[in-house]
């Protein structure tokens, strides 16, 4: 039995990663003033550019329920069964859209609701890519998926929360008391939801120092085979903190993303995070 791993381009997978483990995406679409563009064809170079250009956020919108019927369909001519990671039910309509959609297949496909976002998604894929390659049955997938969602680990840091204010994700009290006191927050996925946590100040560099410290003193039961460290946009200070830290922690496989168009809408510039699964690779 062919069985496919699917997911929306909030995956922030790069399209090597993609390849290498079989991942297939389907796109959010981003509308930019009177742009309508898809993820994946707009970057977060684009984004950031025309936020500082205009002042206005682009809006973004999940997969519909028609385009997940043309993906899924596409993808059961090639293959038998599809599992499907989407977005946090909690930040997106795509998981709703996706199982009104999957109902059209019978039991064909089965639709997680990661609970996460951005390579927190990548994490349950790639663990998906893996059984199936181990030639895992169906249901041992799906089985095995559902238990390592709620060890996923996803968390960032932002420099500042303009993005965060202007998309109605904080108050104008946050936002301005942060600014003036150069707090940098971080931000935690708990129970699919996005929420502050610490705050650190001073330079970004130092900042990204203590959130990685931090977030792994936290999650202290890492699953050491795989992490990520995905980022809109960061300087070689901040990438070569956290790529530190993940090192000597001691994962093995480290892997290095751009969020993609949807994320960046969402986050902005300089938001960097480190993710993985904090079972201690014991869930199975």
């Amino acid at each position: 039995m062919k069985i496919a791993v699917s997911a929306e381009t909030t995956v922030d997978l790069t399209k090597e990663l993609l390849q290498k483990f079989d991942i297939h995406t389907t796109p959010f679409t981003i509308i930019l003033g009177d742009e309508v563009k898809l993820d994946g064809e707009v970057g977060c170079e684009e984004i950031i550019d025309y936020v500082n250009k205009t002042g206005v956020l682009p809006k973004t919108s999940a997969v519909n329920q028609v385009q997940y019927e043309e993906h899924f369909a596409r993808l059961l001519e090639n293959y038998d069964r599809i599992v499907h990671f989407s977005l946090s039910s909690e930040m997106s309509s795509a998981y709703s859209n996706a199982v009104e959609a999957a109902k059209k297949f019978g039991d064909k496909i089965k639709v997680f609701d990661s609970r996460s976002l951005s390579t927190g998604i990548g994490l349950l894929t790639v663990y998906a890519s893996q059984l199936v390659s181990k030639g895992e049955s169906f249901e041992e997938v799906v089985r095995k998926c559902a238990r390592r969602i709620p060890y996923v680990q996803a968390g960032f840091i932002l420099e500042r929360l303009d993005y965060l204010y202007k998309g109605g994700r904080c108050s104008s009290l946050a936002f301005f008391g942060a600014n003036l006191l150069r707090l940098r927050p971080q931000i935690l996925v708990i129970d699919g939801k996005m929420g502050a946590a610490k705050k650190y100040r001073g330079k970004i560099e130092s900042a990204v120092r203590s959130y990685c410290a931090d977030t792994l003193e936290r999650f202290d039961n890492p699953d050491l085979e795989t992490a990520f460290l995905t980022y809109t946009t960061a300087s070689e200070g901040m990438l070569d903190e956290a790529r530190k830290a993940l090192k000597d922690r001691g994962f093995k496989n480290i892997y290095e993303t751009r969020a993609g168009g949807t994320i960046t809408s969402h986050c902005g510039e300089h938001c960097l995070g480190i993710l993985y699964i904090n079972d201690g690779g014991n869930v199975n």
